[in-house]
């Protein structure tokens, strides 16, 4: 039976939700709980989760419950991820963590409309199926993942349509990363605009 997900946000399609340390972007090496929702249709091939592209198999989990477990640790910050956690309204689950005192992060390929309410906005593009206008402009920090050298291009192209205070990031793929740190390293020092992000989780051997 397809879930009938409630469109005011109280209970949502739970895939996994854990106590880590960030390993992407701005901020990367902070303590962080982070909730995973089940979902996307965006389809990237190179996806490493995968497991989260079909609602259907994880849990409608309600968000009151969500509420009470990231409320348990000592990291007062939240990311929101999935999947593409903004299939669904992230209006009650944020503002109960905001109320409750933790920092609200998504990361997101904007490919839908923004909901939720949000202290930082990572933008992470996806050729499949791109980002909104309004959510490029509300971006925080924008992560283009290299896979090849025409996302050099590509990734200026989106860099276009933040705001000139958004961080920007170039974070190579992983399985790719043998080829494509190197091409990276050369781009952001010809074009220091740009910082480099890498999965620092995958080093630690964390979550």
């Amino acid at each position: 039976m397809a879930h009938q997900i409630p469109p005011d946000g109280t209970f949502l399609p739970l895939m996994e939700e854990f106590y880590t340390i960030q390993g992407e972007g701005f901020h990367s090496g902070k303590a962080a709980y982070f909730i995973r929702l089940g979902g996307c249709d965006v389809g990237c091939p190179w996806c490493d989760v995968k497991e989260s592209w079909d609602a259907e198999l994880h849990p409608l989990t309600s968000a009151d419950d969500i509420l009470e477990k990231a409320s348990m640790y000592p990291g007062k910050a939240v990311v929101i991820t999935g999947g593409e956690p903004l299939i669904y309204n992230l209006d009650y689950l944020t503002k109960g963590l905001q109320a409750r005192g933790i920092k609200t992060f998504i990361e997101t390929s904007g490919a839908y409309p923004l909901s939720g309410f949000w202290d930082w906005i990572c933008l992470s593009p996806k050729k499949f199926k791109g980002p909104k206008l309004e959510v490029s402009r509300l971006a925080d920090e924008l992560k283009v993942i290299v896979f090849n050298k025409s996302d050099f291009a590509w990734a200026e192209e989106h860099s276009k349509q933040v705001s000139p205070d958004c961080k920007l990031y170039l974070q190579p793929e992983w399985s790719k990363s043998a080829l494509v740190i190197p091409l990276i390293i050369e781009y952001v020092k010809q074009n220091p605009k740009w910082e480099i992000s890498l999965q620092t989780h995958k080093f630690l051997n964390i979550p």
